[in-house]
């Protein structure tokens, strides 16, 4: 069983370490200062744009059978807003497609 390089050790403590310190001090922050309205609304609707951001340049280099599931997760989605649903349809709309079934 190879053992853990001390220098690699050091790298992965140092960047959780950081990592911490970054999510910590925005609690700090936001516990010591109101930010102003704009900031609160912003933050509230910031998940959406940053989903939309990680998904568009994957689903742009997909093939028609990932746009159809796409285009059936977000039907689904808006229909029912059960997450659970929206996946498995989205994943048996690309196995259909893909003759997975």
């Amino acid at each position: 069983m190879p053992i853990l390089r001390p220098d690699v050790l050091a790298v992965i403590l140092g960047m959780a370490a950081v990592t911490y310190l970054c999510r910590a001090g925005g609690y700090v922050v936001l516990r010591a200062l109101r930010p102003p309205r704009f900031v609160e609304a912003m933050l509230r609707h910031l998940p959406g744009p940053l989903f939309v951001a990680y998904v568009a340049p994957a689903l742009a280099a997909q093939d028609l059978a990932a746009w159809a599931g796409a285009a059936a997760v977000v039907g689904v989605q808006a229909a029912t807003r059960n997450l659970a649903a929206a996946i498995a349809a989205g994943v048996a709309v690309i196995a259909l497609v893909r003759g997975g079934f």
